[in-house]
């Protein structure tokens, strides 16, 4: 471990020389701490957009039409007298009665486009003079002496531009349709009785008709405009700014971060996600400008290919676990460094115990400098 007061100076030294008199050291330092240049992240978020997805516009609907049944009693035979001696003469007559009312169907006719062109000039005609040369049989020196002056007349240019037109409105017209009938019989007196007067009655019969109660129309609807919604991401705080950060010296180097993990697997268990939060989580959180790089360590034991690999996975989990923490990625680097970085005398070969080669697989982290 490096002793914190060199450190310390080391990092002041480097600043002067690299960044020179025109960056400012940080206010108001504290003795025996060290101070990291960082960059201000920039901060999203999300707001809803309402993008227009269909206009409004008018909707007709036909209305059938409605009927109700009544019963309506007729006369079919009107009172009448009987005689003793000469009986009444009848003749029977046919009679069209209507049972059922018609009603007006209505049809609708869509709007008619059509297309009409329109010619418009695009430059007027105009005439000018011009000259024009003719040098046959010219004996001047000056060709320009020989020059004719001619009035030429340039015509109007035109261009037709086509476009749609209402042809026919929207309309509906109405067509009566239904009503029913029944032929209906009766009797009419041809010749009255005659001596002794018997009175007949009247004979009646009930009927069932259907009225028309509501007629066919047209309902107009307006139909409401639709819109979609879309997520679109925001900038909320723009970053870039350099700022410094007060932070333990000791966090400049390795320190172990004491998770374990099943074996030959990169899952954190609950116990592991537990330390994270109270070690790394944290710190991010309270010094939200710092990048920290994450490695991740294995024994020698097993395939150097496969310890590499590894190790990657298991330091990209740490780094997954804070991105859903709410750690921005950028702030976070993953480095699996496989067997590469022993910490003792067990390399491939050596026998070692079981604590020895645990001392070897180790995640570590560290705060980096910008």
């Amino acid at each position: 471990m490096k002793n914190p007061t060199i450190l310390l100076l080391s990092l002041l030294m480097i600043a002067t020389v690299g960044y020179g008199q025109n960056n400012s050291f940080p206010s108001n330092p504290t003795p025996g701490k060290c101070y990291i240049k960082c960059v201000t992240p920039e901060r999203y978020g999300t707001a809803e957009k309402r993008m227009l997805a269909r206009p409004a516009y008018k909707r007709l609907e036909k209305t059938s039409a409605e009927y109700k049944t009544v019963e309506e009693t007729l006369m079919v035979k009107p009172a009448s007298k009987r005689y003793v001696y000469v009986p009444a003469e009848f003749k029977t007559v046919s009679e069209e009665i209507q049972i059922e009312e018609p009603y007006n169907e209505i049809t609708i006719m869509p709007v008619e486009l059509g297309v009409k062109t329109e010619t418009i000039e695009i430059r007027p005609k105009v005439a000018k003079f011009e000259y024009q040369s003719s040098l046959e049989n010219c004996d001047h020196d000056d060709p320009r002496d020989c020059m004719i002056l001619c009035y030429v007349e340039h015509p109007a240019e035109y261009r037709t531009i086509a476009s749609q037109t209402i042809e026919k409105d929207a309309n509906y017209t109405k067509a009566p349709r239904g009503g029913k009938t029944m032929m209906l019989s009766r009797q009419e007196i041809v010749k009255e009785a005659s001596v002794e007067e018997i009175e007949i009655p009247a004979e009646f019969k009930t009927i069932t008709k259907r009225v028309l109660v509501k007629d066919e129309a047209v309902e107009e609807f307006e139909v409401p405009e639709e819109f979609n919604v879309e997520t679109i991401i925001t900038l909320e705080e723009k970053g870039g700014d350099p700022v410094w950060e007060e932070i333990e010296c000791t966090l400049t180097d390795y320190n172990v971060l004491p998770i374990l993990y099943d074996f030959g697997s990169a899952r954190l268990t609950s116990e592991s996600r537990r330390i994270i939060d109270s070690k790394l989580l944290k710190l991010m959180k309270d010094k939200p400008n710092i990048r920290v790089e994450l490695s991740s360590h294995t024994d020698s034991r097993g395939s150097t290919e496969a310890n590499q690999s590894l190790s990657q996975a298991r330091a990209e989990s740490v780094v997954n676990y804070l991105v859903s923490r709410g750690v921005q990625r950028s702030r976070l680097v993953a480095k699996g460094y496989g067997e590469s970085r022993l910490k003792n005398k067990c390399i491939d070969g050596v026998e070692c115990t079981e604590e020895e080669h645990q001392a070897n697989r180790r995640t570590e982290f560290r705060v980096l400098s910008s």
